[in-house]
This record gives structure tokens, sequence and C-alpha cells, in this order.
């Protein structure tokens, strides 16, 4: 048994997925993030006190029955292209046993990381696909919105979700439904990019 499994929610189930929760850090600090109105979600805590390390994420999985879920999802309470490199390590591990691994993310990694191909090493780990948040439809109301820490963090969304899409990974992008962003507009430049669309 590891460390963290008295305290620390590493995984929980929703929709017959598994979602892994690596990290609290984020890039962005969005106004509707529910980090700032609750401890987790579908009744999990999910803040962490320590970012468990590779071994204890696969200790985890190893004692799970993986292949009952549909797809083994990074998200969580940050942002998981942070801990790229544990990221990188567990998807080796999840897809050399035939499980499919989901990415869901702010598109930030390339500013994260800007001397990797952040695209290319998730596809070379096995990486399937990714959900991308879009969150407005434009730069200026994506500042507003989503407080990036990144100066132009909304094109670089952008250019992640079509390197994804051009990569040949199954790519979507996500809005919140509140009433400052244009759904339709959003969902417009999904479609531009080749990505499916998806409001949460």
């Amino acid at each position: 048994m590891t460390e963290n499994t008295a305290k620390d929610i590493i995984y929980y189930e929703a929709y017959g997925n598994l979602y892994l929760n690596i990290t609290n850090r984020c890039s962005a600090n969005c106004v509707f993030c529910i980090r700032d109105f609750s401890d987790g979600v579908y009744g999990y805590n999910l803040r962490l006190s320590h970012e468990p390390t590779v071994n204890e994420i696969i200790s985890e999985l190893k004692s799970i029955e993986l292949s009952k879920y549909k797809e083994v999802v990074f998200t969580g309470f940050g942002e998981p292209t942070i801990r790229l490199d544990e990221m990188l390590e567990v998807t080796r591990w999840l897809t050399e046993r035939n499980i499919v691994v989901r990415l869901d993310t702010n598109g930030h990694a390339e500013l994260i990381h800007p001397d990797r191909n952040v695209i290319s090493e998730l596809k070379e780990a096995g990486l399937s696909a990714v959900s991308v948040s879009l969150n407005a439809e434009s730069e200026e109301l994506y500042n507003e919105l989503c407080r990036p820490i990144y100066d132009n963090s909304y094109q670089a969304m952008l250019d992640f979700t079509k390197e994804a899409r051009d990569a040949g990974m199954q790519t979507r992008m996500t809005v919140v439904g509140v009433p400052e962003i244009d759904i339709e507009k959003c969902e417009r430049i999904a479609q531009d990019l080749g990505a499916d669309f998806h409001v949460r």
C-alpha cells in the first residue's frame, strides 16, 4: 500500500472511465474552475497532499481491473502536462497493456515545455485521444475567463489541438456552458480545426 492511499485520491471513476489525478498545479486560473468552489468532483476529494510518483501511480493501477474501463484519462484537479515526464511513463505502461489513454488538457503544454515536441512525445508514448479546453471564441475573452500565466496561451491551445489532430489522435474541444461564451462560435472553431466538440 502506498503512502498516499489513506489520504490522497490518485484515481476516480465516472462515465465508465478511470480518471487520474496527478497534480493540482495549473497554468491557468479559470474563473469557473471547480477548484475555487469545491474540493473535488463526484464525491471524491482531489486535493493532493503531495504529487504521486510514477511508482505510486502504477502501484495503484496494478490494483485495478483496468480492462473494465473505456479509457484511462489524465485529468483531475490540475493540468496533467505540467508533469509531462511522469505522464509519458504512465501512458507507456498503460498502452503496453492495451489500455486506451486520453489526456484532458488546457493545451498549454508547449508553453510549459518550450524545448520539447509534446504532441510527438505523447503520440510515441501511445496516447490515443486528447480533449482540449477551448472555453472562449476569442483570445480577449479567453484571457479574461481563463487567466493563463503564459502569453499567447490561446493561440498555443489552438495550435496544440491542430497538432494533435494532424498526429492522428482522436481530438475534441470543450467549453463550459456559461453565458459569456458563444457556444456556436466555439463549435465552428473546433470544426475548422477538425476536432469534435463538447459542452461540459
